[in-house]
Protein backbone atom coordinates (compact mmCIF):
# COMPACT_ATOMS: atom_id res chain seq x y z
CA UNK A 1 0.00 0.00 0.00
CA UNK A 2 2.51 2.30 0.99
CA UNK A 3 4.06 1.91 -2.55
CA UNK A 4 0.67 3.19 -4.39
CA UNK A 5 -0.03 7.28 -5.46
CA UNK A 6 -2.21 7.19 -2.51
CA UNK A 7 0.09 5.71 0.21
CA UNK A 8 3.39 7.82 -0.96
CA UNK A 9 0.83 10.52 -0.84
CA UNK A 10 0.40 9.89 3.40
CA UNK A 11 3.75 9.23 3.89
CA UNK A 12 4.51 12.70 2.56
CA UNK A 13 1.76 14.40 4.69
CA UNK A 14 3.41 12.40 7.57
CA UNK A 15 6.72 14.15 7.09
CA UNK A 16 5.30 17.60 6.73
CA UNK A 17 2.93 17.14 9.75
CA UNK A 18 6.47 15.52 11.63
CA UNK A 19 8.35 18.67 10.36
CA UNK A 20 5.82 21.36 11.26
CA UNK A 21 6.00 19.80 15.54
CA UNK A 22 9.76 19.92 14.87
CA UNK A 23 9.28 23.50 14.27
CA UNK A 24 7.05 24.07 16.58
CA UNK A 25 9.14 22.38 19.06
CA UNK A 26 12.46 23.45 18.21
CA UNK A 27 12.49 27.35 16.91
CA UNK A 28 11.74 30.24 19.12
CA UNK A 29 10.32 32.10 16.32
CA UNK A 30 7.68 29.67 15.01
CA UNK A 31 6.62 29.80 18.61
CA UNK A 32 6.06 33.61 18.84
CA UNK A 33 4.34 33.41 15.05
CA UNK A 34 1.64 30.24 16.56
CA UNK A 35 1.16 33.05 19.56
CA UNK A 36 0.43 35.71 17.62
CA UNK A 37 -1.65 33.26 15.05
CA UNK A 38 -3.73 32.28 18.48
CA UNK A 39 -4.21 35.54 19.59
CA UNK A 40 -5.10 36.46 16.35
CA UNK A 41 -7.69 33.89 16.05
CA UNK A 42 -9.48 34.85 19.61
CA UNK A 43 -9.62 38.48 18.51
CA UNK A 44 -11.06 37.04 14.90
CA UNK A 45 -13.89 35.42 16.89
CA UNK A 46 -14.26 38.07 19.55
CA UNK A 47 -14.54 40.82 16.86
CA UNK A 48 -16.69 38.69 14.59
CA UNK A 49 -14.95 39.23 11.60
CA UNK A 50 -16.38 38.82 7.96
CA UNK A 51 -16.03 35.68 6.22
CA UNK A 52 -13.33 37.56 4.20
CA UNK A 53 -11.78 38.91 6.72
CA UNK A 54 -11.09 35.50 7.99
CA UNK A 55 -9.80 34.24 4.82
CA UNK A 56 -7.54 37.24 4.74
CA UNK A 57 -6.41 36.80 8.14
CA UNK A 58 -5.66 32.95 7.73
CA UNK A 59 -3.46 32.91 4.78
CA UNK A 60 -1.44 36.13 6.41
CA UNK A 61 -1.08 33.18 9.47
CA UNK A 62 -0.14 30.87 7.15
CA UNK A 63 1.88 33.10 5.24
CA UNK A 64 4.16 34.04 7.83
CA UNK A 65 4.25 30.64 9.82
CA UNK A 66 5.30 29.01 6.28
CA UNK A 67 8.06 31.96 5.60
CA UNK A 68 9.66 31.29 8.74
CA UNK A 69 9.40 28.02 8.52
CA UNK A 70 11.50 28.04 5.49
CA UNK A 71 13.75 30.70 6.83
CA UNK A 72 14.67 27.98 9.33
CA UNK A 73 15.55 25.82 6.73
CA UNK A 74 17.32 27.84 4.70
CA UNK A 75 19.22 28.71 7.88
CA UNK A 76 20.14 24.79 9.00
CA UNK A 77 21.01 24.21 5.57
CA UNK A 78 23.79 27.07 6.00
CA UNK A 79 24.90 26.21 9.02
CA UNK A 80 25.43 22.48 7.99
CA UNK A 81 27.53 23.77 4.75
CA UNK A 82 29.72 26.17 6.48
CA UNK A 83 29.48 26.17 10.20
CA UNK A 84 32.34 28.91 10.70
CA UNK A 85 31.31 32.88 9.93
CA UNK A 86 31.29 33.49 6.23
CA UNK A 87 29.77 36.30 4.34
CA UNK A 88 28.01 34.44 1.66
CA UNK A 89 26.37 32.51 4.46
CA UNK A 90 25.42 35.58 6.36
CA UNK A 91 24.35 37.30 3.16
CA UNK A 92 22.13 33.99 2.75
CA UNK A 93 20.72 34.19 6.05
CA UNK A 94 19.94 37.96 6.07
CA UNK A 95 18.32 37.24 3.08
CA UNK A 96 15.99 34.70 4.18
CA UNK A 97 15.18 36.51 7.45
CA UNK A 98 14.56 39.66 4.80
CA UNK A 99 11.41 37.31 3.35
CA UNK A 100 9.70 36.41 6.93
CA UNK A 101 10.15 40.44 7.64
CA UNK A 102 8.28 40.71 4.28
CA UNK A 103 5.36 38.60 5.05
CA UNK A 104 5.38 39.71 8.99
CA UNK A 105 5.04 43.29 7.76
CA UNK A 106 1.98 42.22 5.29
CA UNK A 107 0.27 40.41 8.21
CA UNK A 108 0.77 43.33 10.16
CA UNK A 109 -1.26 45.50 7.51
CA UNK A 110 -3.72 42.82 6.86
CA UNK A 111 -4.25 43.15 10.76
CA UNK A 112 -4.37 46.64 11.02
CA UNK A 113 -6.94 47.06 7.65
CA UNK A 114 -9.59 44.05 9.75
CA UNK A 115 -9.06 45.56 13.65
CA UNK A 116 -8.75 49.50 13.31
CA UNK A 117 -12.27 49.96 12.27
CA UNK A 118 -13.44 48.14 14.98
CA UNK A 119 -12.00 50.07 17.32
Amino acid sequence: MWNSYLGKRLKGCGYAFKGALLLLRHEASIQVQAVIGIIMTVAGFYFEISTTEWILQIFAIGLVMSIEGLNTAAEEIADFVHPDFHNKIGFIKDVAAGAVFFAAFTAVIIGCIIYIPKF
